[in-house]
């Protein structure tokens, strides 16, 4: 080798290995040719049995679709993803907590790939502090004709009245007075625990506040933005003697932005549903609300049956066609306020707030029927799929949400082995080594 070209190279291998993100270079079916030290500590919490050879299998646990992202995208070189957030679990064993990483994955040529490696985990909590500061700013000191305003009690009642709400949302004082602030909500979209927990975490953080479809007395809706502040001392007030301030703004002439920003950061880009991200962020706050006050809470993991064999005999896009069926049928057979979510690949999770195991089963048998039922039309050909369904109800055992959703997976898989096409429920005899030998 040529001593400059030497030189050239040491000074390469030096910045890589002294750089301050983690940087790695593969091939492009995954194999880790070069690796940071900064990198693979980052990636060894991940890696299975302390093997640390294949980046696709490292992140499977948190990015199941990267090696089919990688297969899908078709040009010779470029950006293959940029800031995905991977949500890593924590670990008791080797006291390690939970974290969130930033992957940025770049195709350089034909056979090989380089990934950025980083722990956003404090720059995604300031991220999200922030926006709910500016949120709570821009109700304030803007568009101060648009709002109405209330007290509510200890119990989310509407207690004294303002005008300015009727012109907001047509109500009358009579209607409202003495009834939760839920009914300025469309029907499921808010249950009498969740107006509470939203009370409980105003107290926590000196406001709540939250945005999305509102509806008139009417039965018309509107996109709007509810703002929730204790008007007592925190922790200086009897239970009956608490108080709240609830500010609801018509917001309609922001919607498209801001359903756009919601898009790019909580949406999966193939079916529209939640993503992995908002997912996890939905079922730590409801974990959080039943460690605090108990109450029904269901989970759903649906596992479309056989799927290789679809994208194998009739392609790719014959099987994103399917996911897409499959997500609408999951939105319209799941409440409002459930959070639809896609977990990766053919899984996805239903999150049901108030939702004991038993009706949590039942619109699950529900949905399995009707996909049975259907036929997915692609290029004139009609496809019939079904799904396996795992059913789990949270209790005092569940210690995280990777826990929670085990639990469903391992139903899931209980379904498939015993034919498919069924629903399943968690019970403490499915163990993964149990589940394993079936199948």
């Amino acid at each position: 080798m040529d001593t400059t070209v030497e030189e050239d190279y040491e000074a390469l291998i030096q910045f890589l290995y002294l750089a301050p993100i983690g940087l790695m270079q593969t091939r492009i079916d995954g194999e880790i040719l070069m690796v940071n030290p900064l990198c693979a500590q980052l990636l060894m919490p991940l890696a299975r049995d302390g093997e640390l050879n294949n980046l696709y299998n490292a992140l499977e646990s948190v990015a199941p679709d990267l090696r089919t992202a990688v297969q899908r995208f078709e040009s010779s070189h470029g950006m293959i993803c940029e800031g995905w957030q991977l949500r890593v679990a924590a670990d008791p064993v080797r006291k390690l907590g939970r974290s969130i990483l930033s992957l940025t994955l770049l195709k350089l040529d034909e056979g090989r790939l380089m990934a950025v490696l980083g722990d956003v985990t404090q720059s995604v909590q300031r991220e999200r502090e922030l926006r709910q500061s500016q949120a709570w700013i821009n109700t304030i000191v803007t568009g101060l004709t648009d709002y109405g305003l209330m007290t509510l009690d200890d119990q989310g009642r509407v207690r004294d009245w303002n005008s300015s709400v009727e012109r907001v949302t047509a109500h009358q004082s009579a209607t409202c007075v003495g009834k939760s602030y839920s009914i300025f909500y469309p029907p499921d979209s808010l249950e009498s625990m969740d107006a509470i927990d939203r009370l409980h975490e105003a107290d926590r953080s000196g406001w709540s506040l939250d945005e999305g479809w509102r509806q008139r007395a009417d039965g018309s809706r509107f996109w709007g933005s509810c703002l929730i502040a204790p008007l007592h001392a925190p922790d200086e007030a009897l239970d009956e003697e608490r108080a709240y301030s609830l500010v609801i703004r018509d917001v309609s002439d922001r919607r498209e932005a801001t359903e756009a920003l919601r898009r790019s950061v909580a949406c999966d880009h193939l079916t529209g549903l939640a993503n992995r991200r908002a997912l996890f962020e939905a079922c730590e706050l409801e974990l959080q609300r039943w460690r605090r006050t108990p109450r029904p809470l269901s989970l759903v993991l649906i596992d479309a049956d056989h799927f290789k064999r679809i994208n194998d005999e009739h392609g790719h896009a014959a099987g994103d066609a399917v996911l897409r069926h499959l997500a609408a049928g999951l939105s319209a057979t799941f409440r409002a306020m459930d959070i639809v979510a896609r977990l990766g690949g053919e899984e996805f999770v239903v999150l049901l707030p108030g939702c004991t195991e038993d009706a949590a089963a039942t619109v699950a048998q529900r949905l399995c029927h009707s996909v049975s039922e259907q036929a997915v039309n692609v290029n004139s050909a009609s496809l019939h799929y079904t799904v396996s369904i795992g059913v789990a109800t949270m209790d005092a055992s569940v210690d995280s949400v990777e826990a929670f959703i085990e639990r469903a997976d391992l139903a899931m898989y209980r379904a498939k082995a015993s034919g498919r096409n069924r629903v399943e429920r968690w019970h403490p005899g499915l163990r993964p080594a149990a589940v394993a030998a079936l199948t």
